[in-house]
C-alpha cells in the first residue's frame, strides 16, 4: 500500500525529489524562477539542464506541437552537448509561457591592467 502525505494546503506530497521538481515546474512561475537561478552560474550548460527539467515537466512532445519544433531537435537542443540557436529557443520558452528579458548587471571592478614593458627596456631602474 502506498502512503500519500498532505502537505498544509491538502495537496499530496510527492513521494521523491523528481517527482516534487517535476510537479512545480509545471507552474509557469516557478519554472521561471528555477532558469533565472541556472542563470547565474556562468556555464550556460547549467541553463540547458534546467530547461531541459522545465521541458520534460511539460512533456516533450506537447511543446514540439505548441512550439512548432521537432521533437528530437528539441532532445537535442537540451541534450549535453546541445548549443540552442535563439530561434529555437524562444518558440520553446514561449511555449512553456516564459519569455526572455534583460537586466544590468552588477558593476564589478575593472580589473587594473599593468603595462607590459616596451621591447628591450627595463622594469628595473638604475
Amino acid at each position: 500500500m502506498i502512503r500519500t502525505d498532505y502537505d498544509i494546503d491538502g495537496k499530496p506530497i510527492a513521494e521523491n525529489y523528481e517527482d516534487h521538481l517535476i510537479q512545480s515546474l509545471k507552474d509557469p512561475a516557478y519554472a521561471k524562477d528555477y532558469l533565472n537561478a541556472a542563470l547565474e552560474d556562468d556555464d550556460y550548460h547549467v541553463f540547458l539542464l534546467a530547461l531541459r527539467d522545465v521541458a520534460n515537466a511539460f512533456g516533450i512532445t506537447n511543446l514540439a506541437s505548441n512550439a512548432e519544433l521537432n521533437r528530437e531537435n528539441i532532445y537535442k537542443m537540451l541534450s549535453a552537448k546541445g548549443n540552442p540557436r535563439i530561434s529555437s529557443l524562444m518558440p520553446l520558452l514561449r511555449a512553456i509561457g516564459i519569455r526572455l528579458s534583460t537586466e544590468t548587471a552588477p558593476k564589478t571592478p575593472t580589473p587594473v591592467k599593468q603595462r607590459k614593458p616596451k621591447a628591450g627596456k627595463s622594469l628595473i631602474r638604475a
